[in-house]
């Protein structure tokens, strides 16, 4: 088959690459560069260029199964990473680290604060009572205590504001790019299963996390290469109809192509824009969809990390106010500590910060979108298998699941499985195309009553 994709982040690079073992795929990609959220910068120190990665950066084999799968079959080398966590609150009142006990500590008032002490008590309760809560709901057929939000969950159970606004919310808003006010609608079922399966409700035997050596355009690099000219940089697409013979698209140059099949790997309200005879179940599902933009600045400033040096972390998460209040996220992720780097220069990736880091140093900037992980995100996830494959139109993307890289690639398998191509790693991997199934009662269930 002739078989157009749209968009080159993990999602549009996974089905183009499967489906052109088999089919003529030709793939359009908007900006300059391929690779979405996969974006490598490369900052000169001299002689030397350091690849530096402000968007995807670390994966695990546990949880990205499909990712892990593909690295290695196309030999993308990789190292270990470090996943530790910092918060500094107040503009550095409130200041710590969860490496250690030292880092938790490491401000020494924190000896002194019962609040301190309050938190520390309280993510032991709240690992253990959400893995509790979670065994308690296995088998259930939704509603009731499953159709909570993260918000509703903490207060039925009496959880204080410390846990919350020092702990659960900047870690999780620094996870999904997302303001700590717009998390707590998350729902509480499926944020908490989520924590369990990254080993987040546990303390010790977490997952070794990886990145690839080289930075990301390693492996977006391997992906382009058979597609040669059939992939298309600096050309978007700006219309897509269905007419008796197939699906016309047409590009940002006015020029027209029919093909047989289209994949659209872009986010869904792109999608949805897109298409010029959308009808009403499409407009449906892909507007439930929302998204949360994020510019990130690659730059070398200490100020925009926590205030005290011992306190630093691979994720930091930073907040004038000690409260909720925050409208964005604001997150600086060392890179050094992530990549690793070989590199004596500090390199830091900032999500909104409050203040520019210094001109001087500033080496990128770049603006994201992450989808919104809401109730109104869920219920559309569960509908979106009635709208696959329509009349020649196929949707994927991160945002099908929980935004993440392992996300992306499984949603570009599961369209590619549908389409009659498997992925040559995956009778190692679990059945993924269980996200083209019908809803399961239980979440049928969960979203009549919702």
């Amino acid at each position: 088959m002739r078989i157009a994709v749209v968009g080159s982040g993990i999602s549009g690079l996974g089905a183009a690459w499967l489906l052109s073992a088999e089919h003529e795929v030709v793939l359009y990609e908007s900006a300059t560069r391929f690779g979405g959220h996969t974006n490598t910068v490369t900052v000169r120190e001299g002689d030397r260029h350091v690849p530096v990665d402000t968007g995807f950066i670390v994966f695990n084999d546990l949880n990205y199964p499909h990712l892990s799968s593909l690295f290695r079959h196309l030999g993308v080398a990789s190292a270990e990473s470090d996943m530790s966590f910092a918060a500094s609150l107040g503009e550095g009142e409130i200041e710590y680290a969860g490496d250690n006990l030292l880092k938790l500590f490491a401000q020494p008032a924190n000896l002194f604060r019962p609040s301190h002490w309050r938190m520390l008590a309280d993510i032991l309760k709240f690992n253990q009572r959400a893995i509790d809560w979670l065994d308690q709901q296995a088998g259930k057929r939704g509603g009731g205590e499953q159709a909570l939000t993260l918000g509703q969950f903490l207060h039925h159970h009496g959880f204080g504001m410390e846990l919350s606004e020092r702990y659960l919310l900047p870690m999780a808003a620094a996870i999904w790019s997302a303001p700590m006010a717009r998390i707590l609608d998350f729902p509480a079922i499926s944020f908490l299963r989520f924590f369990r399966n990254h080993g987040l409700l546990q303390v010790n035997e977490r997952p070794q996390w990886r990145t690839v050596t080289g930075g990301g355009r390693e492996y977006v690099r391997r992906l382009i290469e058979p597609l040669g000219d059939r992939a298309i940089a600096g050309i978007g697409v700006e219309g897509i109809r269905r007419t008796p013979a197939g699906v016309l698209v047409r590009d940002s140059n006015g020029h027209e192509a029919e093909y047989e099949q289209v994949v659209l790997a872009s986010h869904a309200d792109q999608s949805l824009a897109l298409l010029e005879d959308a009808d009403e179940q499409e407009r449906r599902v892909l507007s439930a969809f929302r998204f949360q933009a994020n510019r990130a600045w690659l730059h070398s400033d200490s100020r925009l990390m926590p205030r005290r040096r011992r306190v630093w972390a691979s994720w930091n998460y930073l907040a004038d106010r000690r409260t909720r209040e925050d409208s964005r996220v604001a997150v600086s992720y060392w890179m050094n500590r992530l990549q690793p780097l070989a590199s004596e220069r500090n390199y830091f990736v900032t999500l909104n910060p409050a203040q520019r880091p210094d001109p001087a140093v500033t080496w990128h900037c770049v603006d994201y979108e992450h989808p919104v992980f809401d109730l109104s995100a869920l219920r559309a996830q569960e509908h979106l298998p009635a709208i696959q494959g329509q009349r020649g139109l196929w949707f994927c993307g991160a945002w099908t699941a929980y935004g993440f890289h392992e996300d992306g690639l499984r949603s570009a398998v599961n369209v590619c499985n549908a389409m009659g191509v498997h992925a040559p790693w995956q009778q190692g991997v679990a059945d993924s195309r269980r996200r083209l199934a019908p809803p399961a009662p239980a979440v049928e269930a969960l979203m009549e009553e919702g």
